[in-house]
């Protein structure tokens, strides 16, 4: 979810294009498979091109991601929700937080864990790791990031292919909006 109080900054262009590819982004950059389908939902309101979008990816490796962006909200959010076979991972990009949450195998040494009684009668504990993150400047790393390309001749963290692969998928999505 990237969710935005309405800033009339950026309403020339498709909030897919403007706040979702940012997510498109770092999701093509985890998954890592091709796209195998795009199934989206997109209305204008403020604006003559959609101010909030909801597209579901699924990808050839069986991923799914189902994204949000709305320039039009009460709130602002900057949220990824991971799920996976073994964890919920929630990464915070506004209040720079991230938890992972897991199911173990009871470990009866720890009376004051967090246990579930499963249907089939086990017993499985729940964990939840709050992980550090360190506060940078996003925009202040990116620019160090350019400059070291250009200066060092080095690859940077996130090439033209990468942005050029996001572009497309957001086109993608922006093709099936009626």
């Amino acid at each position: 979810h990237r969710l935005a109080i309405f800033n009339p900054r950026g309403t020339d262009v498709p909030v897919v294009l403007d706040l979702m590819v940012h997510d498109i982004d770092i999701i093509l950059d985890i998954i890592k498979s091709p796209v195998k389908n795009v199934s989206v939902s997109g209305v204008a309101i403020v604006s003559p091109t959609p101010d909030i979008t909801n597209a579901r990816i699924e990808f050839e490796n069986g991923s799914v991601a189902n994204l949000t962006a709305s320039r039009i909200s009460m709130k602002n959010m900057r949220k990824h929700r991971i799920f996976q076979k073994d964890a919920y991972i929630t990464v915070d990009f506004l209040d720079k937080k991230t938890e992972v949450v897991r199911i173990n195998e009871e470990d009866t040494a720890n009376p004051l864990a967090m246990t579930i009684d499963l249907a089939d009668g086990s017993r499985k504990q729940i964990s939840v790791e709050h992980l550090e993150v360190q506060p940078i400047n996003s925009i202040m790393t990116e620019l160090e990031c350019f400059h070291n390309a250009i200066v060092n001749d080095e690859e940077p963290a996130v090439t033209i292919q990468d942005g050029v692969q996001a572009l497309k998928v957001c086109y993608m999505i922006l093709s099936k909006i009626i």
